[in-house]
């Protein structure tokens, strides 16, 4: 039921899809060139952090592009006749979809290059001396990756995507939307002041938005609400420790343990993890990237500083630097 209502929640055309403007835009006109054409559109690399709607875009370029898509990560293709199981699947204009993509294995990775620009792949059968090349042709395809870490990707493979988007934060106005579309399609109110205030603290994410805004639909539901209030959002947000900027219970013990422990930094990225209990591609990935934007961290050759922001933010004194 819980996978359903997620599929329920994500826009199946350009025009439902809230924000990311530019690359919808863009996007909007690549799909129709290609339509036009009678052309596989082009492959498309989509990448910036976690939870900005990468997946939901790709699933709404194959609506758009009325084509199937097939589904996979990474880390689930192990072999590479796995990854030639799948594109051998593929009907003309089809579009195959790897999240994670930056974690393929590299004798995988290799088979896409042909696959990518030439839609064909030739692959090893037999043993020793019996060895030998078969050629297979596949039908045209696009291939859409998603990734949190694009400076991971080979040069040869992210040379193959003919169109790259950069998913960025979403602003308050526009998770605000989200979080409307999203309580209509849950059957669940929620008044105005409600959905800014939860907006204001989702980390500009959409994945966060809703994630929230079904644990205070719980709530809401409990003290008998028919509209979810503000003063349930507040009261839910303040159980679930994330405080008026965002920040949960990792965001600050990551700051915590920067200024306590390393008088603000620099502190490096593994000692960081080690601290935490978290493995160093979570804090990278999940929490840098928001600490970075909103200004309570930067980046430094030697490591991570908490800047003056963090020290207020936690009710620190500045002197303990």
């Amino acid at each position: 039921m819980e996978q359903a209502t997620e599929l329920s929640l994500r826009p199946s055309n350009l025009s439902q899809y809230i924000g990311q403007e530019k690359v919808k835009s863009e996007m909007a006109i690549y799909i129709k060139a290609a339509k036009q054409r009678d052309e596989s559109l082009d492959h498309v690399l989509l990448y910036g952090p976690p939870g900005l709607g990468k997946t939901t875009m790709a699933f709404v370029i194959a609506n758009e592009l009325g084509v199937t898509l097939k589904s996979t990560s990474g880390p689930a293709i192990d072999k590479a006749g796995d990854l030639v199981a799948l594109l051998s699947e593929l009907k003309p204009g089809d579009v195959l979809f790897i999240d994670e993509i930056h974690r393929l294995a590299k004798t995988v990775e290799e088979i896409l290059y042909s696959a990518m620009e030439d839609f064909y792949v030739d692959i090893m059968v037999g043993e020793g001396s019996a060895a030998h090349a078969v050629h297979v042709p596949l039908s045209p395809f696009t291939l859409i990756g998603a990734t949190t870490r694009a400076g991971q990707l080979s040069a040869p493979l992210r040379d193959r995507f003919g169109i790259v988007e950069h998913m960025q934060y979403y602003s308050e106005d526009e998770l605000q939307q989200i979080i409307e579309r999203s309580s209509r399609v849950l059957e669940t109110g929620i008044n105005i002041e409600a959905a800014h205030e939860l907006a204001r603290r989702s980390r500009g994410t959409p994945r966060v938005a809703n994630r929230l805004l079904k644990r205070i639909r719980d709530f809401a539901e409990v003290n008998g609400e028919t509209s979810i209030s503000l003063l349930t959002t507040k009261h839910a947000l303040a159980k679930l420790e994330v405080d008026d900027e965002g920040l949960d219970q990792i965001d600050r013990k990551i700051l915590k343990i920067m200024i306590n422990c390393y008088h603000g930094g620099p502190v490096g990225i593994k000692t960081l993890a080690a601290n935490i209990g978290e493995d160093v591609e979570t804090i990278s990935e999940v929490y840098e990237p928001y600490l970075l934007q909103k200004g309570f961290i930067s980046r430094t050759p030697r490591g991570r500083v908490a800047n003056a922001k963090a020290y207020v933010q936690l009710g620190i004194s500045l002197d303990t630097r």
